[in-house]
């Protein structure tokens, strides 16, 4: 019989995946409402009526906003006295088990070669997570799809092309054009080593979104002068926001990530 710890974790995961997959967080909502107000595009002020709809009935219905449903990525933070465990991640794959029935959500995980559904979203490496010492013993969820996962790039830049990097983003974004669903959000991730860049990148998704700094705002106009616009059909906004994350790297490295978001950034925190 799974002990109380193992179920406590499983069951706030599921929560946790069910409540990022039937409603957006306020900043991307809030972010997503003043960007349709400053558009000009009759056509691309129809795709954003579109999806406050979308997310309307999903909401009412109690369904997923989209259809892929994503894979799940899960970061948990453990305080002192919570232990580091095998059970923790097997609760937590429990958690995406149930979450795939209950919520439902569309079975997406399969081998890389042989292309094998496990059913479950579950398998080697999925749920993908990851663990942090904190304050509090706590579960965060984002369910990462396709269309934008596989417009992601990373570079690995020389410490002279510094100047260099907002280019970079927007080589990204346009090479992506509309197919990660635009408005996006961009998650940068600059420094670490060739593997935690982008782990950088990704994290940087989990930030709110209704602010950015200088250097963030810099990168996002540039970004929106490309002129992609909602669903790549033209419009002020490509970017909702740039998000950026920053790890010291080696003094003769640069390596800098792009992970794409689509408009539909999900993700859900729930403290245990």
């Amino acid at each position: 019989m799974p002990s109380p710890f193992f179920e406590k974790v499983a069951s706030a995961v599921e929560a946790a995946i069910h409540d990022a997959e039937t409603e957006l967080p306020a900043d991307v909502v809030s972010v997503l409402q003043r960007a349709y107000a400053e558009e000009t595009s009759a056509v691309a002020k129809g795709e954003f009526e579109n999806i406050f709809e979308n997310l309307r009935i999903a909401k009412e219905r109690d369904v997923p906003i989209c259809q892929d449903t994503g894979l799940i990525v899960l970061y948990i933070t453990l305080p002192p006295d919570v232990p580091y465990s095998a059970e923790l991640y097997e609760a937590a794959a429990e958690g995406v088990r149930r979450a795939t029935v209950s919520v439902p959500l569309r079975p997406n995980a399969v081998d890389p070669v042989t292309r094998h559904n496990s059913g479950d979203n579950c398998g080697y490496g999925m749920p993908s997570i990851h663990i942090s010492p904190g304050d509090t013993f706590s579960v965060t969820v984002l369910p990462k799809g396709a269309g934008s996962e596989n417009m992601s790039q990373i570079k690995m830049m020389l410490p002279s092309e510094v100047g260099g990097i907002a280019d970079f983003v927007c080589e990204v974004v346009k090479a992506a054009g509309s197919r990660p669903c635009p408005p996006m959000i961009v998650g940068v991730g600059i420094g670490g080593t060739f593997d935690s860049a982008p782990a950088l990148a990704k994290e940087a998704l989990l930030l709110p979104i209704d602010s950015m700094d200088e250097f963030e705002q810099s990168i996002c106009d540039r970004v929106n002068e490309l002129g992609i616009g909602a669903m790549g059909l033209g419009g002020k906004t490509t970017a909702l926001a740039v998000k950026v994350k920053r790890g010291a790297c080696h003094t003769a490295s640069l390596p800098v990530a792009v992970n794409i978001q689509c408009w539909c950034c999900r993700r859900r925190r729930v403290e245990l």
